[in-house]
């Protein structure tokens, strides 16, 4: 069974930072490539950063230079660090893997940015 558990959300100030974490179970990790989604209220889910088995990395443009992915393939563990964090990127943020087409999504974590 795939699970995909997040954690690492939470409140934080304009130009703070977080670090999101997806751990991982049933799956054979490394060969997978993982991504983050976030969905504010109102919107749309869309896609945060994504990163393939060979570790090659994309992103929205509203996070290049701000936002960077990261796996550890020994603790089958995707990361997000969030630097510069801005009051738009308040959402909640979902960890994602795709097998054999089937789409597995955690339960998400809040990120959420104010003063």
């Amino acid at each position: 069974q795939v699970q995909l558990v997040e954690s690492g959300g939470g409140l934080v100030q304009p130009g703070g930072s977080l670090r999101l974490s997806c751990a991982t179970s049933g799956i054979i990790f490394s060969i997978y490539a993982m991504a983050w989604y976030r969905q504010a209220p109102g919107q749309q889910r869309e896609l945060v950063a994504r990163i393939r088995s060979t570790g090659t990395t994309t992103y929205a443009d509203s996070v290049k230079g701000r936002f960077t992915i990261s796996r550890d393939n020994a603790k089958n563990t995707v990361y997000l660090r969030m630097n510069s964090l801005k009051p738009e990127d308040t959402a909640v943020y979902y960890c994602n893997t795709v097998v054999y087409t089937r789409d597995y999504w955690g339960q998400g974590t809040q990120v959420t940015v104010s003063s």
